[in-house]
């Protein structure tokens, strides 16, 4: 075997080694996209769960009329801070934010953006939800996210 070959072995060989990351490795994922945002979007965020899950269950992929379970990245779950003064509070489960592994990685697969990058933009469009905020607010805070 040549010395070039080797090299090209050896970067074969980590990638046969590698493994899809697992719940725990999104949960890392998201807990480290979270803390790179923006502090002031952060403090707003009080109370809100992020939750991982491999795909999105019938019930939601049937009420978002997604076709197939690929079709949902993410869902905010719960009463937006834009509806929350026009809602009783007494009963309110907790707002949550769910990021659906198996079609972000999907996606991530078809895209030329980082995994980490692909579970920002998520979490800040479905956080964005909760804040009503516009496509161009979301994009702004994923700007200033490090």
């Amino acid at each position: 075997m040549s010395q070039n070959s080797a090299g090209k072995s050896g970067t074969t060989h980590v990638w046969r080694d590698l493994e899809a990351p697992g719940i725990a490795a999104f949960e890392e994922l998201a807990r480290d996209a979270f803390a790179g945002l923006p502090a002031s979007f952060r403090a707003l965020c009080e109370g809100l769960i992020i939750r991982i899950e491999d795909f999105p269950t019938d019930e939601v992929l049937d009420e978002m009329g997604a076709e197939t379970p690929f079709d949902l990245l993410g869902l905010f779950q719960g009463i937006g801070r834009a509806q929350s003064d026009a809602v009783a509070h007494t009963g309110q489960l907790p707002n949550m934010v769910f990021l659906y592994r198996r079609p972000i990685l999907d996606y991530w697969a078809e895209n030329e953006e980082t995994l980490g990058d692909v579970v920002t933009h998520v979490l800040v469009h479905e956080i964005g939800h909760h804040f009503g905020l516009s496509d161009d607010d979301m994009e702004a805070i994923e700007d200033r996210a490090h």
